[in-house]
This record gives structure tokens, C-alpha cells and sequence, in this order.
């Protein structure tokens, strides 16, 4: 397999890009600090100037460009694989130096537990450990599909090289579509990671507050469970708030029920934000968007903690307002991912 070499001005970096894979994860894998947090298009912070040279476009439409950025000659490097040597401008920063490298391994499919009407955990099996940090995500990618998806690992890093995710499945979505319809256990795919920058932070001196959304459940699973058994976090209070649009969107519950030590060191608070569908399934737990009822529980104690949390923009959007304009909480405190 060839690689190109991509010089970064103003630096003595080069990149070494094989011709299969991303500007971004190319960067990744050698431990220089992209910025970036999607890895899949639509944030558009992995953004830079293409100076010499050509590069693929995976994406021409991604949402993470608007069409004056386009036009200006600005790319996405988790969407750009170079055709040749090129030079960038980009800028590059410490803060995104990869603490675990991310690696490529065919993965094989171990077990499938069905946990809702519409979400499903995947177990897989790598060629390598499983080294990864509590809340990160990988890459898949599945027979027939040349792009990759983004899914955010539930378990804990372990040496039996399990890879757990809590996956939910997307209106007429080839790659969940493949997942819940068609491959079975034993079938392989392709996994990449691990990715991501919202992970527990364990020297954090301020109590746990994980906040998740649809198959947002996953990364904060993970959290939650990496808090629960880290001796440096024992006098940290964890609380999760977990939302759903009805009851029977809820998989959490089950999923405490089953770890009576999670059950006991971390408070679970479930809400429901359809009234209609509350009613009729005779719903006594909290209502309203997660984001409302989290303002309910902490009331002034908000500066007070450190805060995770996954799911769609207009969920993260929402929890951004409320804590870091409303409330004033660090934006250091906030560590999150966005699903497009």
C-alpha cells in the first residue's frame, strides 16, 4: 500500500497518509494534534487549507462546510484523503494529541442484545486489546459500505478485546440497517479507534454529571461504569440523567438493574418528554426535556460539577445554554459529544 506525504506550513510535521486513509486519522495514528471532534463531517472543527497538491473528497456535501468555506478552498480532514504529496495550513494544537493512538483491525461480531424497540447492544472482537478511554468512540465500517459510521463504546477498556456498543437504529440507515437486519454474530467488519476527546477525566477535583440522549446512553454507560470503579473518584457523588421521547425508549433502567454495584454508587434520573406517550404507558418518573429536568435537580449547585454528555445538536445545544450561559459554568468543566 503507497502513502503520501502531506507537509504542514509553519511546521517540521509531515504526514504520512496511506492511500486508504483520512487526512485526520492518518494525523491521529502518529500522534500530531488535529483538531477535530466529529470525525465523521458534520462538526467541521478538523477544517484547513489545501495549499499544493490534490485530495480526495469522501463528502463533498458535508454539513461541516458552509459553501463560502468551500469556495474558498477550505476542506475537512476527516474527509479528505490526499492524492499524491500536498501542504496544508491547518492549525494544530497539543490539546488534541491522541493520549491512546487509534489502530485498524478487523473486528468480529460476538453477541447481539436487544435493549428497546430500536436499540440493540453490539459486542466485537479486535484483533488487538481493547485500549480505549471511557466515553471515546471508533470508527465502523461494514461489507458493502465504503464510509465509515461513529459509534461510542458503552464497556471499558480490557484485555480480552471487546468492543461494546449501545447502537440505536436510524430511519432507513444502511449502516444500522445492516446491523439490525442483516449480519449476524460470527460476520466481521472493520473497526478504527479508539476517537474522541469527551472521556472521564479521572483528576477532575468536582463531583460526576453524565447527561445522555437516544443511543447517546452508550458513551455515558461507559463513564458512569469507569467512575464508579476509579479509587480516585470514591468521594465524587456520579449522577446520569438519561431522556427519552417515551417510556419505551428508555434502556438504562434495565441496564442498572442488571449491575447492582453501579445501581448503588451512581444516581440514575430518567425522563420522558412526550406527555401523550407518559400517559399511556402510565409513566411516574420525571417529564420534560432532559435538559429542564437537570436544571430541576441541581438547582444552585451547577459551577459545582463536572459535566459529560452525547446525543443530538439540539440536545447539546440546549445543555451549553443552560450551563455555560445561564449558569456560568467553565467551558472546561463541559466535555461532549454532538451526533449528526
Amino acid at each position: 500500500m503507497s502513502t503520501n506525504a502531506v507537509v504542514v506550513e509553519g511546521t517540521e510535521l509531515t504526514i504520512s497518509c496511506k492511500d486508504d486513509e483520512t487526512l485526520l486519522n492518518a494525523a491521529l495514528r502518529q500522534g500530531i494534534g488535529f483538531p477535530y471532534e466529529c470525525n465523521s463531517g458534520g462538526c467541521g472543527s478538523c477544517y484547513f487549507d489545501l495549499l499544493e497538491g490534490e485530495m480526495a473528497d469522501l463528502w463533498p456535501q458535508a454539513p461541516g462546510l458552509s459553501e463560502r468555506s468551500r469556495s474558498r478552498g477550505r476542506r475537512l480532514a476527516c474527509q479528505s484523503i490526499p492524492n499524491g504529496s500536498c501542504k496544508i495550513k491547518a492549525r494544530l494544537s497539543e490539546e488534541y494529541v491522541p493520549k491512546i493512538r487509534p489502530q485498524r483491525s478487523i473486528a468480529r461480531l460476538t453477541k447481539i442484545v436487544t435493549l428497546t424497540h430500536d436499540m440493540k447492544q453490539f459486542s466485537l472482537e479486535t484483533e488487538f486489546p481493547a485500549d480505549f478511554l471511557a466515553g471515546q468512540f471508533a470508527l465502523l465500517r461494514f461489507p458493502g459500505l465504503e464510509s465509515w459510521r461513529a459509534y461510542s463504546m458503552s464497556n471499558n477498556r480490557n484485555d480480552q478485546h471487546l468492543w461494546e456498543f449501545i447502537i440505536k437504529r436510524v430511519p432507513n440507515g444502511k449502516g444500522t440497517g445492516l446491523l439490525f437486519d442483516v449480519m449476524k454474530v460470527g460476520d466481521t467488519l472493520t473497526l478504527d479507534g479508539p476517537y474522541g476527546l469527551a472521556y472521564l477525566r479521572t483528576d477532575a477535583p468536582r463531583d460526576i454529571v453524565c447527561v445522555g440522549g437516544g443511543s447517546g446512553l452508550s458513551p455515558m454507560m461507559a463513564i458512569v461504569r469507569a467512575a464508579a470503579a476509579e479509587p480516585a473518584l470514591r468521594d465524587r457523588a456520579i449522577t446520569m440523567f438519561y431522556g427519552g421521547r417515551a417510556p419505551r425508549d428508555l434502556a438504562a433502567n434495565d441496564l442498572f438493574n442488571a449491575d447492582p454495584a453501579l445501581k448503588a454508587r451512581v444516581k440514575l434520573v430518567c425522563a420522558v418528554s412526550d406527555d401523550a406517550a407518559a400517559d399511556a404507558a402510565h409513566w411516574q418518573g420525571e417529564r420534560g426535556f432532559i435538559h429542564e429536568v437537570l436544571m430541576r435537580h441541581l438547582q444552585g449547585s451547577f459551577t459545582a460539577n463536572e459535566y459529560y454528555f452525547c446525543g443530538p445538536p439540539p440536545m447539546t445545544n440546549a445543555l451549553q445554554n443552560l450551563l455555560v450561559q445561564e449558569q456560568k459554568v467553565p467551558l472546561q468543566q463541559l466535555h461532549f459529544d454532538r451526533f449528526f
